[in-house]
């Protein structure tokens, strides 16, 4: 009998930190604390509710952003460090720090807005006396935090830590951190963005966030967190739990049974199942009664909200119409189902009671999903499936923004440019522009030849995946999820764009 504890500990696929990290999910799961609604496992055994792996026993937020600013103007008395100085004195705090912030991967899934923080501390720095040490600091985050989840933020003003950041990713090839660039047509510099763009066709950073957008979403500021989460600065996630819509349709007799019985029954089930995880980690927890980040102001309970994830749209409405050949991103009856869906539950999300969520006026956000290791026959969020999507790039990207509007916590594309992107990026540049202008929210660009991929919102190496699949064991976590998703997902049959 097969004993996920003993396989773990005598795998040959995981170094040591990444058994830790599975052990803990182990122990965590032997609990039931969770008051579970009526119908949850009807539905959780189907694959139709999906929890995302994060244990039964929530005691700490899956998503985590730290206010850095705030670091860096007072310390931190619990970590022992005064305000920094300094350059080196900032980039050793921000590396202690790093350590002391949880997720649901353990290792911190916001790093900070890293052009502004650093910018201040160059002034009377000559860029030779600068690159090295910013080389040493994403050296660190690459070797020690070792997760593509872990997300920094530039933008939307260029900035002289911007560029040597964007110089710094092209000559490193960093597949951590995860990086994007809040992008404004009316704020970035053209040079400064194209630089961007290049430097994603050449390493796969920095994706390109709609600043316009996102800026309005919440109060305060936002950063972008492991795979385009947009989120309350000095808050975070609660949880991010997902209706997988593929795994519902097929539980239904027919569109009306699936529109007007399962998909209700459902999204009540999951906003319940949310309330659930929620009350747990704020009321049992003592998670924001003890942790310093909570008591030196660095994150606040009041700035948190859940994530209401949303996947495989585009498969849910292929099996739906499977018996008249229609296929969303192609025809107009398809699209319009998916919209009707999409309608359906972001309507159901904005009127549903969501617990501690103040943030978001007492209801959860909606977020286009990006998908597990152990998905098939699921694409990601309301993405278009491999292998269907439109020849014309713009089509594409006209069909993604009529969906991305519904996801205020994040919504993307990916697409893969072949090698004579790089010689015009102000034409790339003016189609972010374009798709920008008419509401696409996010996208993300990698070199189809490179070696890097960008599997849904993370990246990781096709040479690291290889020594993976020959069972070798590697440095970054992701390749144990991003190996999978390449594979089941046929990612390496993208559609290649150029311009």
């Amino acid at each position: 009998m097969q004993n996920p504890i003993y396989d773990t500990i005598t795998s040959n696929h995981l170094n040591y930190h990444q058994k830790l990290n599975a052990l803990c999910v182990e122990a965590e799961n032997t609990l039931n604390v969770l008051e579970l609604p009526e119908h949850f496992q009807k539905f959780y055994e189907r694959g139709a509710l999906c929890d995302m792996n994060e244990g039964h026993a929530p005691y700490r937020p899956r998503y985590v952003m730290v206010d850095f600013d705030k670091f860096v103007k007072q310390g931190s008395a619990f970590l022992k460090i005064d305000p920094p100085k300094t350059l080196d004195d900032l980039l050793w705090a921000l590396e202690v720090l790093y350590c002391y912030i949880p997720s649901i991967t353990t290792k911190p899934v916001y790093l900070g807005n890293l052009d502004k923080i650093i910018d201040p501390f160059l002034e009377g720095l000559s860029d030779e006396e600068v690159l090295p040490k910013l080389e040493r600091f994403l050296g660190y985050i690459n070797r020690v935090i070792a997760n593509a989840y872990s997300h920094a933020n530039i933008g939307p003003e260029a900035t002289r830590a911007g560029w040597l950041i964007l110089k710094l990713e092209e000559k490193l090839q960093l597949d951590t951190p995860n990086l994007s660039l809040k992008y404004d047509a009316d704020i970035t510099p053209d040079d400064f963005a194209e630089a961007a763009i290049l430097c994603s066709l050449k390493c796969g950073n920095p994706a390109i966030c709609n600043h316009k957008a996102h800026k309005d979403t919440y109060s305060f500021d936002y950063g972008i967190s492991s795979c385009y989460n947009i989120l309350p600065l000095r808050g975070g996630a609660y949880t991010l739990s997902r209706i997988v819509l593929p795994r519902l349709a097929k539980m239904a007799k027919d569109i009306d049974d699936f529109m007007d019985n399962l998909l209700p029954d459902a999204c009540q089930t999951l906003g319940e199942f949310m309330n659930a995880r929620v009350r747990f980690l704020v009321e049992k927890s003592n998670f924001f009664q003890t942790d310093f980040l909570v008591q030196e102001g660095l994150i606040e309970r009041e700035r948190f909200v859940g994530m209401y994830g949303v996947a495989g749209l585009c498969d849910c409405v292929n099996y739906l119409l499977r018996d008249k050949g229609l296929k969303y991103g192609t025809d107009k009856e398809a699209d319009d189902l998916a919209d009707r869906i999409m309608t359906y539950i972001a309507d159901f999300v904005a009127h549903f009671p969501a617990v501690y969520s103040e943030v978001s006026g007492g209801h959860f956000y909606l977020h286009a999903q990006a998908g597990i290791s152990t998905d098939v026959g699921v694409t990601s969020g309301v993405r278009i499936t491999v292998g269907d999507e439109p020849a014309n790039l713009l089509d594409h990207l006209r069909h993604s923004a009529r969906f991305h509007r519904f996801f205020p916590t994040g919504c993307s594309d990916i697409f893969p440019f072949d090698s004579t992107a790089e010689r015009n990026p102000a034409g790339l540049l003016d189609i972010v522009k374009g798709g920008f202008a008419i509401g696409d929210k996010y996208c993300a660009f990698y070199g189809a030849d490179g070696d890097m991929v960008r599997i849904t919102g993370y990246l990781v190496k096709r040479s690291e995946m290889e020594k993976y699949n020959r069972g070798e064991v590697v440095l970054q976590d992701n390749l144990i999820n991003g190996s999978s998703n390449y594979k089941l997902n046929r990612l390496k049959d993208r559609k290649v764009r150029s311009v």
